[in-house]
């Protein structure tokens, strides 16, 4: 179990980065990174909100890794916060898609990443419980 919510805590680190790259360049240069468009969802930059996320899912990943009694809580948050990631993200993609728009700077948009990263959490973490399931 352990592993697993290493590999979580890995995977929220990365999009926690990736985001919070995204989201610095947003706040001090008022532009979005890497000359893409910037989408918004309720008057903010999509990316503070993949931002949040990642977070949330770093600080819940984090406390399981130094407390293995919150392991399966984590698992279940990491869960349910990359569900709505894929769904956040999935948006933009598909609007991306119909405006011909996926590619960027890094070769896919910045969306589609974000989607990437929220989707391996969704199956590292659904795994896992998976498997908590399974050893009961």
């Amino acid at each position: 179990m352990r592993q697993k919510v290493l590999t979580l805590f890995i995977l929220a680190s990365a999009g926690l980065i990736f985001s919070g790259y995204l989201s610095g360049v947003k706040l001090i240069s008022g532009s979005c990174a890497l000359n893409e468009p910037c989408p918004y969802f309720l008057g903010y930059p999509a990316c503070w909100y993949g931002f949040a996320m990642y977070l949330a899912m770093f600080i819940v990943t984090a406390v399981a890794l130094a407390n293995d009694k919150h392991a399966t809580i984590a698992i279940k948050a990491d869960l349910a916060i990359s569900f709505v990631g894929i769904l956040f993200a999935g948006n933009f993609v598909l609007q991306e898609i119909e405006r011909s728009t996926v590619t960027g700077t890094l070769g896919l948009s910045t969306c589609v990443y974000g989607l990437i990263f929220y989707i391996a959490i969704f199956i590292v973490s659904g795994i896992a419980i998976w498997r908590l399931k399974e050893y009961k």
